[in-house]
């Protein structure tokens, strides 16, 4: 956190999220006001906006959870066709690197020379 004003906000939100009371800008205010804590009016309403719809206790829980952990079933497909292009895929880079090592030679001189 770079600043006093979003540091007192997440605290708030969170004093709100432990109590199971929904994040808005005016609870927020609310909880800053009675800490004496003078912020921006902006602040409250953008923590407010950015939490809106998201539960703060589930996304403290999974903090160390994987971001693209998706479900494995619909996985199997998309990785059918994964598996299939590997070969065409390896077999492009492959020749693209035969060709960069032979335009090296051309020049007459490499790195260490």
């Amino acid at each position: 956190m770079s600043s006093k004003a979003e540091l007192a906000c997440v605290y708030s939100a969170l004093i709100l999220a432990d109590d199971d009371v929904a994040v808005t800008s005016e609870k927020i205010q609310t909880i800053l006001k009675a800490a004496n804590v003078d912020v921006e009016p902006y602040w409250p309403g953008l923590f407010a906006k950015a939490l809106e719809g998201i539960s703060v206790k589930d996304l403290i829980t999974n903090v160390g959870a994987g971001v693209g952990a998706g479900p494995a079933v619909g996985a199997a497909a998309p990785a059918a066709a994964a598996a299939e292009s590997a070969p065409a895929e390896k077999k492009e880079e492959a020749k693209k690197k035969e060709e960069s090592e032979e335009s090296d030679d051309d020049m007459g001189f490499g790195l260490f020379d």
